[in-house]
């Protein structure tokens, strides 16, 4: 067999098995813990108390969860159902090779992800250093920081699982203490914590700011919305399961309940630390409210901890996952890991806090479009059945023209671009046209043209995975060829 041909067969990206799947849904809701306490979701906080009063930057904040969560529990079935990975199933709406565009953006958008949580733990290092030794030097600490992540990531997700097992009941303990602190500085100020806005916003301005903090929450988990399956696909699940509830029960939990008390507990911090001190990065507001050395170090190691368990999860393994995509065989797990690690350091994110909101509404409309195009594409066109060794294969089905189904890029096209123009709903606005776009072109265009097997024949015991007890194999024949040859 050619390279050319063997290049979809990478064994980093080939289904998992369910004896291979060792995550439990305590472990997953443990995961999400650890995943969500992040802190550049203070941002999302002290943004929102500029223009909202707290209960209602809540009640935003709990909706944008609750719904991001659905999507990716939609999308994570992916991963339950068939153990393929988000970029292994993006060839089916985007070709084998058109699959590339998308998940290299995604991919990018996560490198970046790691590169801002590496920065608030490297620089919790830096001011333990400067404590003890009077030494500040950031930067080598952000290096040796994000060499550490990289080098547990690489040992892949079991690694990663118990990581977060250890860091979050420690995660819990710093998110208490901070609002603790905050509050009371808060409070001190004259400044009651339930009732101050900054400038407060009214009329139309108030429902714009109010869909701003949802849309900012969505966007800032959209990357996971979007390849969930990534992770999803290490998740125990019982076969021979139809009814979908109680298959995704797993991701449910840790997706719907974890992640949304989680995450509305951190921007809630972030937003009593904008109360408190009028700065929402969580080292800065740190270090001006705790006077007690030893605590304010305690503390700081905490936060390294909360952004090591953070970036492994929902960070590093998607984009590791992407890049290795990309590459072929020639590029394993572990490198894909390095690539997202060069990535993060390249893009200074230490330039990028500040301009968070904006960007989140930026990037998670386009992300959303991907979305709508997975869920149209998965639920409503195939109806979860999946011709899976095609995904494999150079020349299958999922080949189209020249690779390329042009219906997914030119839906993710209309679907982005659509965002772009009305930022404070580009969550909602990418996911609904994107989806939409992509199933008018895809049925009634794109697949009379490129036919799918699943669709000609759609047969459940053909095409489905759990939840007919199958476990997918994907045969590679320079394997094989080795093997006999032995």
């Amino acid at each position: 067999m050619s390279s050319k041909s063997s290049y979809l067969k990478s064994p980093d990206l080939f289904p998992i098995s369910q004896l291979k799947r060792k995550m439990s849904t305590v472990g997953f809701a443990i995961l999400w813990v650890s995943m969500a306490v992040v802190l550049a979701a203070f941002a999302i906080g002290g943004d929102g108390i500029q223009t909202l009063p707290l209960h209602l930057v809540i009640i935003a904040t709990i909706i944008g969860s609750l719904g991001i969560g659905l999507c990716m529990t939609l999308t994570g079935d992916i991963g339950i159902e068939h153990g393929l990975s988000f970029p292994v199933y993006m060839r089916a709406p985007f070709g084998t090779i058109g699959t590339h565009i998308p998940s290299i953006f995604r991919g990018f958008v996560a490198s970046c992800w790691f590169g801002i949580n590496t920065f608030f733990g490297a620089t919790g290092i830096n001011a333990i250093l400067f404590m003890l030794f009077g030494i500040d030097q950031w930067f080598i600490c952000f290096l040796i920081f994000a060499a550490l992540q990289l080098f547990n990531t690489a040992f892949g997700i079991k690694a990663v699982e118990r990581f977060a097992n250890l860091a979050a009941p420690v995660i819990v303990i710093i998110s208490g203490w901070m609002y603790i602190a905050l509050s009371s500085q808060a409070t001190a100020a004259g400044r009651d914590v339930w009732a101050w806005v900054e400038a407060p916003a009214v009329g139309i301005e108030a429902v714009s700011a109010f869909f701003i903090v949802v849309m900012a929450t969505m966007g800032f988990w959209g990357t996971l919305a979007a390849d969930m399956p990534s992770i999803s696909r290490f998740i125990k699940a019982p076969k021979y399961e139809r009814s979908w509830f109680k298959r995704n029960r797993g991701q449910l939990i840790g997706s719907l309940v974890a992640m949304p008390i989680v995450h509305t507990f951190m921007v809630i911090v972030g937003a009593v630390s904008y109360m408190a001190v009028f700065n929402s990065n969580p080292v800065e507001a740190l270090m001006e409210t705790t006077t007690n050395g030893i605590l304010l170090g305690v503390l700081m190691l905490m936060i390294a901890l909360a952004q090591w368990s953070t970036n492994t999860s929902s960070n590093v393994i998607p984009a590791a996952t992407i890049f290795s995509n990309v590459g072929g065989p020639k590029v394993p797990f572990w490198v894909g890991v390095m690539i997202a690690g060069a990535i993060g350091v390249l893009v200074q994110p230490w330039n990028l806090f500040d301009i968070i909101v904006p960007a989140l509404l930026f990037v998670g409309g386009i992300l959303a479009a991907i979305v709508g195009i997975l869920v149209v594409d998965y639920y409503i066109i195939r109806k979860r059945r999946v011709n899976v060794t095609d995904l494999y294969e150079e020349t299958g089905q999922y080949h189209y023209w020249k690779g390329i189904n042009v219906a997914g890029l030119l839906a993710w096209i209309a679907g982005g671009g659509g965002s772009l123009l009305f930022p404070s709903y580009s969550f909602i606005i990418g996911l609904v046209l994107g989806g939409t776009v992509y199933y008018v072109l895809a049925k009634y265009w794109w697949f009379k043209r490129y036919p799918q097997a699943e669709l000609e024949n759609p047969d459940d015991d053909t095409y489905l995975g759990l939840t007919v007890g199958r476990d997918w194999t994907v045969q590679d024949e320079e394997v094989e060829t080795f093997k006999e040859a032995r």
